[in-house]
């Protein structure tokens, strides 16, 4: 008698509260629609509440269930204050970050704050408050940062971005670790260079763009929406398994 094949997982999340900052514009939009699509309630953070008003219109258009928090990430008062009055997220998408390339000899005081801030202090203000909410209600949950190849390799004019990804890798390893017991899992998403209305100036330096595609497998550029099925299967029960890792999106960057 043959044994009966296993369930499918389901990459469906509905009826899970989906936090999603930076969700404004680019790949944290088009993570939040991922997961509205994929059945989450989804709330969009941001400081720009024009964006974020056309963002919520945008998903809820889709039929998709939606709202959103005007929020500045990097103010541990406020992220205490708005973010707390809401009910637990199993879902969050940890998203807000910049980059400012520079040789470090060129690197200003208020660059290395700038970037740490928001690449680091606010990833983890953020992820500290909900997990908070997720341990207080018993609730299972996942926990996605947007970091970057670069928080895996190395690359000139990187040194300031490269340290910040770098310590989002190391905060999730441990994170993995102590959020496991209970059932939160903790993952990053490690894209390349994405081609968007943000980097078009960039990219349209030939030079530029044929150095990072020289150095990408597929020999082009990512799309945003190459981001969006990592985000769904990270937050679905499809990566049950997975916790501490990072997802290589990089075209094959660290390949090499």
């Amino acid at each position: 008698m043959t044994s009966a094949l296993p369930d499918s997982p389901s990459f469906r999340v509905d009826g899970q509260r989906a936090l999603v900052t930076g969700a404004g514009r680019s790949i944290g939009l088009a993570a939040a629609a991922a997961l509205a699509r994929a059945g989450a309630h989804v709330t969009l953070a941001a400081r720009s509440e024009n964006e974020l008003r056309e963002a919520r219109a945008q998903v809820l258009a889709e039929g998709g269930a939606c709202d959103y928090l005007v929020l500045d990430v990097t103010d541990s008062v406020a992220v205490a204050s708005v973010l707390g009055a809401q009910a637990p997220f199993q879902i969050l998408v940890n998203n807000a970050g910049l980059n400012r390339p520079k040789l470090l000899v060129d690197v200003q005081d208020e660059d290395i704050d700038a970037v740490f801030d928001l690449n680091v202090k606010a990833t983890l203000l953020v992820t500290r408050l909900v997990a908070r909410g997720l341990l207080a209600a018993k609730l299972p949950g996942s926990i996605i940062t947007i970091s970057s190849q670069m928080g895996v390799v190395g690359s000139p004019r990187r040194t300031l971005y490269c340290a910040s990804k770098h310590a989002v890798e190391g905060m999730t390893k441990a994170l993995a670790w102590e959020l496991g017991p209970h059932d939160i899992r903790v993952n990053t998403i490690c894209p390349t260079f994405i081609e968007t209305a943000m980097t078009a100036t960039m990219f349209a330096e030939p030079s530029f763009r044929g150095w990072v595609t020289e150095r990408i497998a597929l020999g082009r550029l990512g799309r945003t929406e190459e981001i969006m099925g990592a985000v769904v299967f990270l937050a679905s029960e499809a990566s049950s398994l997975m916790t501490g890792s990072a997802m290589m999106l990089d075209g094959g960057w660290s390949a090499a």
